[in-house]
């Protein structure tokens, strides 16, 4: 063989799968995928990736997109925060929403995706695909839940002036914690019983951002009044869930501690999230490299500009990652196979880790990043 300059041979010699009767998710991944090609590797890669994340102690944050609650997703996330392998979590509105079907058994089923959607709406049935709600006994009576929750917490005290959507959602895992029957198949109240921040940050494109709309209305049949008036708005802030996500990176920063994301979908979570280094390091002026370890599960592709704001390495030039082509791998796979898949592996191969518990000192670390910046922008 001629000579070459460089080394094209050092990959894994490729052979036929070695399939066993019994195989472990470990064997699976281990002996099978990552003897592979394709995206069979790539999920191998991830899976050793998001072992990685947890082995180091990593600020891990996990970015829900699309409808992955009404799947069942939800107690897969359950797990990885009770073993304390998901510090942070940022998503869509829709999935806290159908998240709280499972505590309160409201109905949810398989369905069928050939299904007459005519036919389903005169039985007032909701498809997501091929899954099956019903409207009044699932939707409804989880509005009047979440919008009950709301007016109890305002009435309460529990919402004040300026708040996150973190905030919102650790009050409201507490109602659900609090109110449901079986609050343990709820990741929303499992997060805020493990003091998991979920920040929502397209909070008024979901369900439960129009129930907040109850609340002014409500205030207002109270009041004997028929004008809102804006003591009656209690919103969550944009700009408090931009200060306290950058926060949670700031704070792993400054102490030394390395910080990975696994992305199911991509969306506005995962945009969101790749933003805190560039917030930091454009807004307040410090430097921030971005996340040192991220996985994305997706199906979208790059060429069309459908990637949700960038390729992974393409996130380098934007400052979201610290170099291309290092610490990041990108299964594209429908999520509902890789997550689990990852979720398993890690349950596998990681030891538990002490929770982070980052909603008891947001407030805290928060304050530190804005004396951070003041001192920045007074120098």
């Amino acid at each position: 063989m001629r000579h070459m300059k460089h080394d094209h041979w050092r990959g894994k010699k490729i052979s036929p799968i070695p399939l066993a009767e019994g195989m472990t998710v470990t064997e699976l991944v281990d002996n099978v995928f990552d003897g592979m090609g394709y995206n069979a590797k790539r999920l191998a890669q991830a899976c050793h990736l998001f072992k990685t994340m947890i082995d180091e102690n990593s600020t891990v944050c996990l970015t829900l997109a699309g409808a992955m609650s009404p799947v069942g997703m939800g107690g897969g996330i359950i797990k990885m925060m009770e073993k304390g392998f998901i510090d942070w979590i940022v998503t869509t509105g829709a999935n806290t929403y159908h998240d709280m079907h499972f505590a309160y058994g409201f109905p949810v089923h398989q369905g069928d995706f050939t299904a007459d959607d005519n036919e389903l709406a005169e039985n007032n049935v909701v498809r997501i695909y091929d899954v099956f709600i019903d409207m009044e006994r699932t939707l409804i009576a989880q509005d009047k839940v979440v919008q009950m929750l709301a007016w109890r917490a305002k009435e309460k005290n529990k919402l004040p002036e300026k708040y996150s959507t973190a905030y919102y959602y650790k009050v409201l895992g507490e109602g659900v914690l609090e109110t449901a029957r079986n609050p343990e198949l709820s990741f929303i109240a499992s997060a805020s019983k493990n003091d998991v921040p979920v920040f929502v940050p397209a909070f008024a494109d979901s369900s439960v951002g129009m129930d907040m709309s109850y609340l002014p209305i409500m205030a207002c049949a109270k009041s004997g009044s028929r004008k809102l008036s804006p003591q009656d708005f209690v919103d969550p802030s944009p700009t408090m869930d931009i200060l306290e996500s950058a926060a949670i990176v700031y704070h792993s920063m400054i102490n030394d501690i390395s910080r990975g994301v696994l992305e199911v979908g991509g969306g506005v979570p995962k945009n969101f999230l790749q933003q805190t280094a560039p917030t930091i390091s454009q807004i307040m002026g410090m430097e921030c490299p971005g996340e040192n370890y991220v996985v994305q599960i997706t199906v979208d592709r790059p060429d069309i500009g459908g990637l949700s704001g960038a390729t992974i390495n393409e996130g380098k030039s934007w400052g979201k990652i610290p170099k291309a082509g290092e610490g990041n791998v990108v299964p594209y796979l429908d999520a509902t196979v890789g997550a689990p898949i990852i979720f398993a592996y890690a349950l596998e191969n990681c030891k538990p880790r002490k929770p982070k518990r980052f909603n008891r000192i947001l407030p805290e670390i928060t304050q530190k990043l804005v004396e951070a910046a003041i001192k920045n922008v007074e120098k």
